[in-house]
């Protein structure tokens, strides 16, 4: 039986290995939108998609029954990560070109004004909102509007299916008051 080693003494067969090739295959568009969904941006939801398949494969077995529900709930958790990092980057780069201190960071693409300029206020708007929420509120919306149905949503998030309705609307609200709240600053 010919076995391929994966990270540190983590051994995989070749049918463990067609077993999370069939997973990757059928899970990673979904991973993507979701992390595109939180993100609004495609190539950054791709490096985020490839991370979570990297740390599932790392530590999981790919026929494991909450393989999907992990994947999903790990990318949102890992997008809402990025923007978070984001936002906290953007504010210490800010602060220190307040300051007239240069800023040690490489312009990137994600930097240049026309691109900065070709993003609508209300997405920045609602990417800010979504990252003030608690993480459980974030996640439920993200990967109900990523379509994920309410059972899928119950197993990422971890609740029972009955209680994804409840949480969603008390979701959005949070959601909408967090908007008002930017709104009126």
């Amino acid at each position: 039986m010919l076995v391929t080693l994966v990270g540190p003494n983590i051994a995989r067969s070749p049918a463990a290995t067609d077993s999370f090739e069939r997973l990757f295959a059928r899970e990673y568009p979904r991973v993507v939108a979701i992390a595109r969904r939180v993100l609004a941006d495609p190539h950054a939801a791709e490096d985020v998609a490839q991370e979570v398949f990297v740390a599932f494969h790392r530590g999981h077995d790919p026929d494991a029954p909450f393989a999907a529900a992990w994947l999903h709930r790990a990318a949102v958790h890992r997008a809402l990560n990025d923007l978070r990092a984001t936002r906290r980057r953007t504010g210490r780069e800010t602060a220190a070109h307040a300051l007239d201190r240069p800023v040690l960071a490489a312009v990137s693409a994600e930097a240049d004004p026309a691109a900065a300029a070709e993003r609508s206020e209300s997405r920045r708007e609602v990417r800010a909102a979504l990252s003030q929420l608690p993480e459980r509120s974030a996640a439920a919306l993200a990967l109900r509007y990523a379509g994920l149905s309410y059972s899928e949503i119950a197993a990422a998030v971890g609740v029972k299916p009955g209680a994804v309705g409840t949480m969603l609307v008390r979701a959005e609200s949070a959601f909408k008051k967090e908007l008002a709240r930017a709104a009126s600053l």
